[in-house]
C-alpha cells in the first residue's frame, strides 16, 4: 500500500528508522490532495505552506533525537476546531471571516504531540445535519459514490481518511458526527465517554472558546485502524487545564481482556423505533459470527438491556432541547404554538423533537433524571457484558439531499421512507448515557458502499471497545481504499 494509506503507527516507525523525513510524507500527502480533492472536496481550508513548515520543524526536532507520540505525521482537523490563523465558521455564511486568536485545546495537543496539521476538513451547516454540505465550501463527496453523502458533521475528516488525505483526523460526535462518517466511508472513529477529552476551542462562533462541560457532544479521533485510534485518543485524553486539569490526570483503564475468546459481547440488530436495512443488518452479524469462531460468549437478548424506545425518545428530548435553546424568540413561540397543537396520543419521534424544542427547565431535568436511570442500567448490564455490537444508522451512505426542510427529509430503507432524524436513535443509544463507542468497517453492501458497526463499551473503560475492534480487524480485515 502507497504511504497515503499506511497507518500513523506505520509512518512513525518509518519516521524513526530514518526510512522518511516529514516533509516527504507531508509533500506526498499535499500533491495527492491538489489531484484527489477536487472531486472528493474533504479539506475546506488548506494550510500547506504552514504544514511543510511544521515537517522541517518535526525533521529538526527528530535530528535533535526528539521523539514524540505523532512526530512528523500528517494529519487534518474538523472545521469547527479552532486554529489560530484559520477561518472558523461551522459552515455559517456569516461567520466565514471568523479568524480565533489561539488553537483549540486539542489543536495544541496535537501540536504538541509534534503533529502536521494540512489543513481543516468539511462540515454541514452549524454540524446540524447528516451530512457535509455549507453555502462556504460546498458539498463533501463519498470516496465511494460521489453521488452520495460521506456523512457528517465529521463527514470532511472520514473523506479525508478514506481518501489518503493524511494518517489521523480530528472529528466531533453530538448525533453520530464521528460514527457515522466512518460508517459511511469505511474508517475508523471513536466516541469517548462523555468528558474524557478537554472540548475547549470546539464552539460555534462568536462564542469565546470557554471550558465549559457539553451535554451529549464529546471529540473524538478518527483513523484507518483500531490501533491508530488509541494512538490519537491518549494523546485528546484529560481534562482542560484551566478547569479540572488544575487537579486532576487521567489514567485510563486497560481493555478488560486481550483474547477474542474472553469477551462477552451483546449483539443487537433490532430497534422498536426503525427497522435496519439488509445491508447494515448483514454486517452486525457478520461481526457476530467473527466473534462466536473467535470463542467470545456472543448473546441477542438479556433482560439488562434498558428499554430502547425510552432511551431513543430521551436521546430525541435532549438533543432537540439543546439544539433549539439559542433560536430567536420569534422562532421559538412558533415552535411553541405547533407543540401545543399536537395530539396527547401522539407519541412518534417527530413529535418527541418538536415538544423537546419548547422544553421549560423543569422538563429538561425530569429527562436528565430518567438519563440517569439508564445509566445506572447499562452498569448493570456491563457487569454481565463487556461490549454491545449494534447498528451506527440503518442504512449505508445515501444520495446527497440538500433539502432545506430537515424536518421534510425521509431516508430510505430497504424502498419505506421514514423520518430523516429517526435514524439517529442507533447513535443516541451510546450517546445520551455518555459511554464510549468505537465505529469499525464490517463490510460491504451488494453496491458496494462500506458498512459500519459500534462497539459500545462500559463508561470511561475506553480501551475496552478499542482493543475489541483492533481484534476484529485482525479477524475479518479493516479499512480498504475505494476503488
Amino acid at each position: 500500500m502507497e504511504r497515503n494509506f499506511q497507518t500513523a503507527e506505520e509512518l512513525a516507525a518509518a519516521l524513526r528508522a530514518g526510512d522518511v523525513t516529514s516533509a516527504e510524507l507531508t509533500d506526498e500527502a499535499i500533491t495527492r490532495i491538489e489531484r484527489d480533492d477536487k472531486a472528493v472536496n474533504a479539506i475546506c481550508v488548506p494550510d500547506f505552506d504552514r504544514a511543510r513548515a511544521a515537517a522541517r520543524g518535526a525533521d529538526q526536532a527528530r535530528a535533535r533525537g526528539e521523539d514524540r507520540p505523532l512526530l512528523g505525521i500528517p494529519v487534518t482537523v474538523k472545521e469547527s476546531y479552532d486554529i489560530a490563523g484559520l477561518p472558523t465558521s461551522w459552515g455559517m455564511p456569516q461567520h466565514r471571516d471568523h479568524l480565533p486568536a489561539e488553537d483549540a485545546v486539542q489543536v495544541s495537543r496535537l501540536k504538541a504531540a509534534g503533529a502536521v496539521v494540512l489543513g481543516k476538513t468539511n462540515v454541514p451547516l452549524g454540524l446540524q445535519d447528516i451530512q457535509s454540505f455549507n453555502e462556504i465550501y460546498g458539498t463533501t463527496n463519498n470516496p465511494w459514490d460521489h453521488a452520495r453523502t460521506s456523512g457528517g458533521s465529521s463527514g470532511g475528516s472520514a473523506a479525508a481518511l478514506a481518501s489518503g488525505f493524511g494518517a489521523l483526523s480530528l472529528g466531533s460526535d453530538l448525533a453520530g458526527s464521528l460514527r457515522t462518517p466512518a460508517h459511511f466511508c469505511g474508517v475508523y472513529a471513536h466516541k469517548p465517554t462523555l468528558g474524557l477529552a478537554a472540548t475547549r476551542g470546539m464552539v460555534a462562533p462568536p462564542a469565546p472558546p470557554l471550558p465549559v462541560d457539553l451535554d451529549l457532544a464529546v471529540v473524538g479521533p478518527m483513523a484507518r485502524t483500531a490501533r491508530d485510534l488509541e494512538l490519537l485518543l491518549d494523546v485528546m485524553a484529560g481534562p482542560d487545564p484551566l478547569t479540572l486539569g488544575t487537579a486532576y490526570e487521567v489514567t485510563l483503564p486497560p481493555a478488560r481482556h486481550e483474547r477474542l475468546a474472553d469477551f462477552r459481547v451483546l449483539v443487537l440488530d433490532e430497534h422498536p423505533l426503525i427497522p435496519t436495512g439488509a445491508a447494515v443488518r448483514a454486517g452486525v452479524n457478520r461481526v457476530a459470527e467473527a466473534l462466536a469462531d473467535g470463542g467470545a460468549r456472543v448473546a441477542r437478548h438479556t433482560p439488562l438491556l434498558p428499554d430502547l424506545t425510552e432511551a431513543g425518545t430521551l436521546y430525541t428530548q435532549l438533543l432537540f432541547s439543546g439544539s433549539v435553546a439559542r433560536f430567536p424568540l420569534d422562532s421559538y413561540e412558533q415552535l411553541r404554538t405547533r407543540a401545543a397543537g399536537l395530539s396527547a396520543d401522539d407519541q412518534s419521534l417527530d413529535a418527541a423533537r418538536l415538544r423537546a424544542m419548547v422544553f421549560s427547565h423543569r422538563d429538561w431535568m425530569a429527562a436528565d433524571n430518567r438519563r440517569e436511570l439508564h445509566r445506572h442500567g447499562w452498569r448493570r448490564l456491563f457487569a454481565e457484558f463487556d461490549a454491545v455490537v449494534c447498528p451506527i444508522t440503518p442504512t449505508p451512505a445515501f444520495p446527497h439531499d440538500h433539502n432545506p426542510d430537515l424536518l421534510a427529509r425521509r431516508i430510505d430503507i430497504d424502498g419505506v421512507e421514514y423520518p430523516y432524524f429517526d435514524q439517529l436513535v442507533w447513535a443516541g443509544l451510546a450517546t445520551m448515557p455518555g459511554l464510549p463507542a468505537t465505529a469499525v468497517p464490517a463490510g460491504r453492501s451488494p453496491e458496494g458502499l462500506p458498512v459500519g458497526v459500534q462497539l459500545i463499551g462500559p463508561m470511561f473503560e475506553d480501551r475496552t471497545p478499542l482493543r475489541l475492534a483492533d481484534l476484529l480487524e485482525q479477524k475479518i480485515g479493516g479499512f480498504q481504499a475505494p476503488r
